[in-house]
């Protein structure tokens, strides 16, 4: 079982009660609860959109479109009654979501029981009122303007989509060569990878700039369901087997973007390499860098703790889920891999100004005892983070991943992160153990 913890900060936890009258607890019931981000309608591809391609019908009486399903747990601390947290759930994953980051208690104004869920290091919070074992409210992203999704959770329910009778039409376990954009002229590759138990199904997409984590969902008749709730991204897919055992279905992220999907079985489709994404360009036979810690110092490469090291760069940023879980794959592997001829610095990319961002990056470190340098190179913007680093051919993705050896040379570069949601974590990890061994085992003689 995976958990992924949620570093945040601390909010005053108010107890007070307007509750059940059978309830002992000061704040919520413990238990399971069944929440749902209710998206504008089913958020169709427009007409005009579609050009030649047609999207077949993925309503389903028994699953409401446009509804995101996610579940979550109310847990209290042992034997203490009066504090409680969360667990979002996510197929093998848990979100632990911390008791100072919940506020509960009476609001006087309106004469209701109130609860905030706060994902600070996402920037973004769930709000709402708490009245007969329902909670209703919204999620609201603070990066977006005026960007808030009704939602809503109700106790004592653990499944995620509509409960099945019937068995299901189609059984889609197995790794698929999908297309996303469909509709565009830009389509991208991905690979989708999916375990089908029954009606029970999870699984992943996995691109060339990153994986969309643990899905979870559900096969109905001839159709697939999977939704996915991290306090970062709110995702929805629907898809329907079409007679030639393709895919056809629609991909949405919150309520700000869509597109339609098609799928078909490929065990051995392949992405591109990794490590030929990014590179260094013409001219540059160095990776060199001089930016601000989260100490408001500048840490450069020509540090005297730099030189005869192996380096391990990682471009990042604070909002992004990949990134985090590479941020914690690096911290595992330092805390069994201690070295003192190798050095790890992250290099953050923001989108707020530069003491905001320096802010969010010295509260990142410091919730994730990151033993690492932190530094603030630049703007999120891929094109504006290309300028800050001109020796790359381009920022592609975040993570982004750099070896050097203890003779400044750069070794390898990989792009995006294959994350613990995919069957190419363990062999990314083996091949990062394995190069970094190799580099410091290196003779610089």
């Amino acid at each position: 079982m995976k958990k992924f913890f949620l570093f945040l900060f601390p909010l005053t936890l108010v107890v007070s009660g307007c509750l059940v009258v059978d309830n002992p607890f000061s704040g919520l019931p413990p238990g399971p609860r069944r929440a749902v981000l209710k998206l504008e309608g089913n958020m169709q591809i427009p007409e005009e959109d579609l050009g030649l391609f047609e999207i077949p019908e993925i309503k389903d009486e028994a699953i409401k479109s446009g509804e995101l399903p996610f579940t979550f747990e109310v847990k209290y601390k042992e034997n203490d009654p009066d504090v409680f947290g969360l667990e979002i759930i996510n197929g093998e994953e848990r979100i632990e979501v911390l008791p100072k980051d919940i506020s509960f208690g009476w609001d006087h104004r309106i004469g209701k029981d109130t609860l905030t869920i706060n994902f600070p290091i996402f920037e973004s919070y769930i709000k709402g009122i708490y009245a007969e074992n329902i909670i209703q409210g919204y999620w609201v992203v603070t990066t977006k303007e005026n960007y808030r999704i009704p939602f809503e959770a109700k106790f004592g329910q653990n499944h995620r989509f509509a409960k099945m009778l019937k068995e299901p039409e189609m059984n889609v376990d197995g790794k698929w060569e999908v297309t996303f954009e469909v509709e565009t002229d830009s389509p991208y590759k991905a690979i989708g990878e999916f375990q089908q138990d029954g009606h029970k199904l999870t699984g992943t997409f996995l691109t060339e700039t990153g994986d969309y984590r643990f899905l979870e969902g559900t096969v109905r008749e001839d159709k697939l369901f999977l939704s996915c709730f991290d306090g970062s991204h709110a995702f929805l897919f629907q898809a329907k087997m079409m007679e030639d055992g393709t895919l056809t279905g629609q991909f949405n992220s919150g309520k700000h973007y869509q597109c339609l999907w098609t799928a078909k079985r490929n065990p051995d489709f392949q992405l591109r390499d990794p490590h030929e994404l990014t590179y260094l360009n013409e001219g540059y036979d160095k990776f060199a860098f001089a930016f601000k810690n989260t100490e408001g110092n500048i840490v450069s490469s020509e540090d005297e703790n730099f030189q005869g090291k192996v380096k391990v760069i990682q471009i990042m940023g604070t909002w992004c889920p990949n990134c985090l879980d590479e941020t914690k794959f690096l911290i595992d592997y330092l805390k069994e891999n201690d070295h003192p001829d190798l050095a790890v610095v992250a290099m953050g990319f923001e989108k707020h100004d530069e003491a905001q961002n320096i802010e969010l990056l010295k509260n990142f470190k410091d919730r994730l005892n990151i033993p690492y340098e932190v530094l603030f190179a630049g703007s999120s913007k891929k094109a504006e983070a290309a300028k800050a680093l001109p020796m790359l051919n381009h920022i592609m993705s975040y993570p982004t991943l750099i070896l050097i050896d203890k003779k400044d040379q750069v070794r390898k570069i990989h792009t995006g992160f294959a994350g613990p949601a995919t069957s190419e974590y363990e062999t990314f990890k083996k091949g990062f153990e394995e190069t970094v061994k190799m580099l410091l085992e290196e003779n610089v003689e």
